[in-house]
Parts: C-alpha cells; sequence; structure tokens
C-alpha cells in the first residue's frame, strides 16, 4: 500500500500514514489527459506571420512588365522577395486550449500522489517554516529529506519562508491551492504540511 513518511520537527521518520484505498488502481490515462491538457493549456501562441495582403508597402509594380528579360512580378511585397509576405506561415489565431473534467483531473491528482508514495518520495511534517528566511537554513531543510529535488507544500505561504526557499535550484515552494498533478510529477519527492495532507485524505 501506498504510504507517506511523517516526519518529526528535526525531520527524521517518526512513522507512516496510508493513502485511501481510493487512491489505488487508477487508470494512468487520467494523468496523461490531464498533463497534455496543462501542457497545451500553457502555449500562448504568439508566433505570427503576415501574410502579403498584409505586408505594408509595394504599391507600385516594380518594374515593367516586358521587355527587360525577367520574370514579371506585380508587387515587391510577394513571398518571392526578401521582406515579402510569408506563406503559410504560422498565426497567432490557434487556440490550443484543452478541457478536463473535474472527476479527471481529480483521478490524476490521486494517482500522481499515489505514484510518489510508492516510490517512497511522500512525506509529511507538522509545519514547514524557516523563521531565519536564510537560503542556507532552506537548503539544509532539502538536505535533511535527501532528495535531489523537492517540491515544498505549505497551507498559507508566509514571507520569511518565501525568501529562504527562492533562490534553490532544486526546491520549490507552493502553497496548497497551487498544488497540481503536474507539479507532484515534476519533483522527485514531496513534503506536505499535516493540514495540506488531512485536506487532500479527506476530499480523496
Amino acid at each position: 500500500m501506498s504510504k507517506a513518511v511523517v516526519l518529526d520537527q528535526d525531520l527524521k521518520p517518526a512513522g507512516e500514514l496510508a493513502l485511501p484505498s481510493s487512491f489505488q488502481g487508477i487508470n494512468p490515462h487520467n494523468f496523461y489527459l490531464y498533463i497534455k491538457a496543462y501542457q497545451a493549456n500553457l502555449r500562448a501562441g504568439n508566433a505570427h506571420t503576415k501574410t502579403r495582403g498584409e505586408v505594408s508597402g509595394g504599391g507600385r509594380k516594380p518594374w515593367q512588365q516586358k521587355g527587360r528579360g525577367g520574370a514579371r512580378a506585380g508587387s515587391i511585397r510577394s513571398p518571392l522577395f526578401v521582406g515579402g509576405g510569408v506563406v503559410f506561415g504560422p498565426r497567432n489565431e490557434r487556440n490550443y486550449t484543452q478541457k478536463i473534467n473535474k472527476k479527471q483531473k481529480r483521478k490524476a491528482f490521486q494517482f500522481t500522489l499515489n505514484e510518489k508514495g510508492e516510490q517512497g518520495g511522500l512525506f509529511v511534517v507538522d509545519k514547514i517554516a524557516i523563521e531565519s528566511g536564510k537560503t542556507k537554513d532552506a537548503a539544509a531543510f532539502v538536505k535533511k529529506i535527501g532528495a535531489r529535488d523537492l517540491l515544498v507544500v505549505k497551507e498559507e505561504l508566509d514571507e520569511k519562508t518565501v525568501l529562504a526557499f527562492r533562490n534553490l535550484p532544486n526546491a520549490y515552494l507552493v502553497e496548497a491551492q497551487e498544488l497540481n498533478p503536474y507539479l507532484i510529477a515534476t519533483f522527485r519527492a514531496v513534503v506536505l504540511e499535516k493540514p495540506v495532507w488531512e485536506k487532500i485524505v479527506k476530499e480523496g
């Protein structure tokens, strides 16, 4: 059964908490659909090129139709010329948004937490706070967990803890409401405050 390791305030193992049975045996396709939609929704679609009708200039015929021995041309804004319009270029009119229903989103969340628990990368601690606001103290916190990279989840963020974690390349601090399957899957280990864990189990 998937479980979370309970840590004391010295960040040493002090017990285990089992995830609810509803988190077990979930089809991973729900996770795939969530990640696919999440990444698609991050796309801005800013790439945009102008057609020959949108490029400025080119009002007059660049040279006479016949007599000069070259191909005829009607405008220097033709795609054939440097600085002309682009044929079949990207347009920013495309909408990349994908929708996923609430049930699939919840299943994806449960699936990723269950996977993290089975891998031994799920931890619960009573309180996460770096009172000093110093990066070295936050780095010591991460080192005690012993993970290559770490997602730290607080019920509510406080200024000192944010200051301490913000410059660490191998740790990311988020508030409980920001937690999602993509973030959980991105990091090797996840540390939750106990109130966050209790809310997850209750809603699960």
